[in-house]
């Protein structure tokens, strides 16, 4: 195995408005809330940012929040692959939005070191993601589409569809 990369940190989470790619009117960041890499972020109209959120972008791809979103508090959305949340989008508390995942490259190379592979989260207009949701890389949430509490969302789900489960399956349209 070749000489394992040392870690590094990715340092403290503060951040200015200045920071951001792009910033719209009426942004809220309540207080604790870390943004990692602001370069990358771009945020839209009316937003508003939980307590102790965590916007992790990266320093490739991008994090784009629409108009009039609500993020819960205690979120955490890692955007290594993308992230894209559409207008009008509601993700309560506790939900997690990853976009990256370690490779299966053996047993000789441990899990930790394999080769990260990214795939962007999307999610539609006019969604509603509930409390402690967790949406995996690659996954498309459809328009309208309501997500159950505590789902743990594996496969693209249909515009105004409403899911819910681990893994998350549809239950009905609404």
């Amino acid at each position: 195995m070749s000489q394992i990369k040392q870690y590094r940190s990715h340092g403290s989470g503060t951040f200015q408005l200045t920071d951001f790619k792009r910033v719209g009117d009426n942004v809220i960041f309540e207080a604790g809330t870390l943004v990692f890499h602001a370069e990358n972020i771009s945020l839209g109209n009316n937003i508003y940012i939980g307590h102790y959120a965590i916007l992790k972008a990266y320093y490739r791809n991008e994090m784009v929040i629409g108009d009039n979103v609500w993020i819960g508090q205690q979120c955490f959305f890692h955007s290594a692959g993308g992230i894209f949340i559409e207008e009008n989008v509601g993700i309560g508390p506790g939900t997690q939005i990853l976009t990256s995942r370690h490779s299966e490259e053996g047993r000789e190379i441990p899990i930790l070191f394999s080769t990260l592979e990214m795939a962007p989260v999307r999610i539609g207009r006019n969604s509603d993601i509930g409390v402690g949701s967790i949406i995996l890389p690659g996954v498309s949430i459809g328009e309208g589409c309501q997500v159950g509490a505590g789902s743990v969302v594996t496969a693209d789900t249909e515009p105004f569809s409403v899911v819910a489960g681990t893994p998350a399956r549809l239950l009905r349209l609404r």
